[in-house]
């Protein structure tokens, strides 16, 4: 996630300084080895430093003489490292290597000790990304096939369906190759998600063909006129769904650039592939089609939609009281801006917990400051060692000596604290990499920085994770206005009216707010990358419920009375979105149920919860909402040509 912050960020430029000007690096791995003695201690710390792509190691013996009796140091020091015989290590796993490096430290300290931290997590989710994007794709193939069989007449069509879209899946994925890398998040989220997202582009083309079959003789007509009838729908939806990615690449963090590349790549090429490439499929073995015929598995929906109008005023209602909360509650969701914390289930999980719950929260950050005054450097490590959350400072004026100029020592004496130009002051806090306290205390570490030098730089997990926060929220309201403002857009051109879009718009964002709401009433934290991403993907993936329904409701408004229109649209058009909505949600579900990385997760059941939710919107408000406004609707549509009754 580091990598996709802004070059410009504070924390991007003091992380390249301190590279420039010092050999060690800031630790991002924590390793704890039990019941040791101080001699065996140093000798882990030794077995630690010899293993390849370890670039540092600090313990104990950096801060304090460990030969002299450990009574006699300052406790709270002692204690960040060495407590109740065992030992804490703060490492550096160099970049790129986290993890062959880590599975090294495992051999090394087996079952029984533990590591945590950054490049422990960066590793796990590494590992993980490949396997779980296989685990999710077996267990959701099989449920969108008995999906699509259950919404087909024909044994062979779910294939036609798959085959279509799993082509540009994976053109999409070999394409990535000129990207040059992309996110594990991006591994995992976004073939399953295009999948899903463009299936409705090939049921829409097959179930027009079906219809058409039963009307014309010749295949090909019946294909000509398929094409040609739902090829407004489908680019439509496309069209929405394709803008609503494009507005993630205009996040500054640029995991919303990647991910959304790839989704705006693999939508092009899914409505391609269903518009050329399914048309040429399906003539060429219609036949099977044909020959694979079967019953219908799912009773006729006639009537449903008498069902539900009864409820269309308690629906109405309904949403006008949820819809104002659910804003308030979604506006005040405590997030995460890292990935979370592993679930326990996992060995870097329980290694976290163990750590934590022997040594507590501990956090590095790094202060870098102008070299050259002593005095001062004293001053502000001794004001810096009175912060509540601060559990050990580490510089050259309390671990050697102010009265000792650095210039009489050797060099390996003073290379942890002084480069050429800069200071570089540690501080061990004990709050967490992320939240409230953690982010005060920044505020608060700059600020004294500042009333001491001209040129400060921060340095560390959670100085970074700060930094995203303050990035990802200002991306939220420009990535929501593009979403809303390109959705829009393409509804005023497909419907030529300036109600439909509010209608529509509001129908699914209603559904979004209600969604993002469920973390705070349940007292949760909600990864912000996850929020931002749903955000955007479930307004533009879902309002191809709404488009489709509407397009229909207009058709049928034109030849009867509002609420006879929208009682045979439900019959009509209500199966064809629930089998939409069921694919889309149970990829999100499987995704959070297969997935131990965090993000992938919380996605995943943003996305489950959120097609489900768009479902009852569009089957029980949307069509109360239609034939409430729907004079309202007749006067701001263009050529609307709806059903006038007698005296009208």
């Amino acid at each position: 996630m580091v990598d996709y912050l802004p070059e410009d960020t504070p924390s991007t430029n003091a992380m390249d300084l301190m590279e420039e000007e010092f050999d060690d690096p800031i630790a991002n791995a924590r390793v704890m080895v039990r019941d040791v003695s101080i001699t065996e201690a140093l000798a882990y710390k030794e077995e630690l430093e010899s293993i390849d792509g370890v670039t540092g190691v600090t313990w104990l013996d950096d801060s304090i003489d460990v030969k002299a009796p450990l009574e006699m140091a300052n406790q709270d020091t002692v204690e960040s490292y060495y407590k109740e015989e065992n030992a804490l290590y703060s490492i550096n796993i160099r970049e790129g290597d986290e993890v062959e490096v880590t599975d090294k430290i495992y051999n090394l300290i087996g079952e029984e000790n533990a590591i945590s931290g950054e490049a422990v997590d960066t590793a796990t989710s590494q590992q993980m990304a490949g396997q779980e994007s296989l685990n999710a794709a077996l267990l959701l193939v099989p449920i969108i096939i008995i999906i699509l069989i259950l919404s087909t007449n024909s044994w062979m069509e779910p294939l036609f369906f798959l085959t279509a879209i799993g082509i540009s899946v994976l053109i999409n994925l070999g394409t990535n190759i000129f990207v040059g890398e992309i996110s594990f998040v991006t591994q995992s989220v976004a073939p399953i998600l295009q999948l899903a997202v463009s299936l409705d582009y090939a049921i829409f083309l097959l179930h027009s063909f079906s219809d058409y079959r039963k009307q014309v003789a010749d295949p090909n007509e019946a294909m000509r006129l398929a094409m040609k009838q739902s090829f407004p729908a489908i680019a439509a939806s496309a069209s929405t769904t394709f803008f609503g990615f494009i507005a993630l690449t205009f996040m500054d963090f640029g995991i919303g650039a990647d991910l959304g590349l790839n989704l705006v790549k693999g939508i092009a090429l899914s409505f391609i592939s269903v518009m050329i490439f399914l048309p040429a499929l399906t003539l060429l073995f219609y036949k099977w089609i044909d020959r694979t015929q079967h019953k219908p598995f799912v009773p006729n929906f006639k009537n449903i939609g008498k069902w539900v109008m009864k409820f269309r005023i308690p629906s109405f209602i309904l949403i006008l009281i949820l819809i104002i909360p659910a804003f308030l509650a979604q506006s005040e969701t405590s997030f995460l801006y890292g990935t979370g914390d592993q679930p326990e289930t996992t060995r870097a999980g329980a290694d976290a917990a163990a750590i934590q719950e022997a040594f507590g929260e501990n956090t590095t950050m790094v202060l870098l400051v102008p070299k050259g005054d002593i005095a001062k450097e004293e001053e502000i490590v001794q004001h810096l060692e009175e912060f509540p959350n601060v559990s050990s400072v580490i510089s050259y004026v309390n671990t050697v000596s102010s009265v000792i100029p650095p210039n009489y020592l050797e060099e390996s004496m003073t290379e942890q604290f002084y480069s050429e130009n800069y200071t570089r002051i540690i501080l061990n806090t004990e709050t967490g990499a992320e939240g409230d306290a953690a982010f005060s205390l920044i505020e608060e570490v700059r600020d004294t920085a500042e009333s001491y030098y001209d040129e400060v730089h921060l340095v560390g997990e959670s100085v970074t994770l700060y930094d995203m926060k303050n990035t990802v929220e200002q991306d939220n309201t420009v990535v929501n206005t593009l979403t809303i403002v390109a959705i829009a857009i393409v509804l005023l051109v497909t419907f030529r009216s300036i109600s439909i879009p509010v209608v529509l718009l509001l129908t699914i964002q209603s559904a979004v707010w209600i969604n993002l709401s469920f973390p705070y009433f349940m007292d949760s934290s909600l990864v912000y990358v996850g929020y931002l991403i749903v955000s955007t993907v479930q307004l533009a993936a879902t309002v191809d419920y709404g488009i489709l329904f509407t397009e229909s409701y207009r058709n049928h408004r034109q030849e009867m009375k509002a609420l006879e229109a929208i009682k045979k649209t439900i019959d009509g058009k209500i199966f064809a979105i629930f089998i939409s909505a069921a694919i889309l949600s149970s990829v999100g579900f499987i995704l959070s149920f297969t997935s131990s990385n965090p993000i992938v997760s919380s996605i995943g059941l943003l996305l489950g919860r959120g097609a489900l939710l768009a479902f009852l919107m569009v089957v029980f408000v949307l069509p109360a909402t239609l034939v409430i406004f729907d004079r309202l609707i007749k006067r701001t549509t263009l050529k609307a040509n709806f059903y006038k009754e007698k005296g009208e």
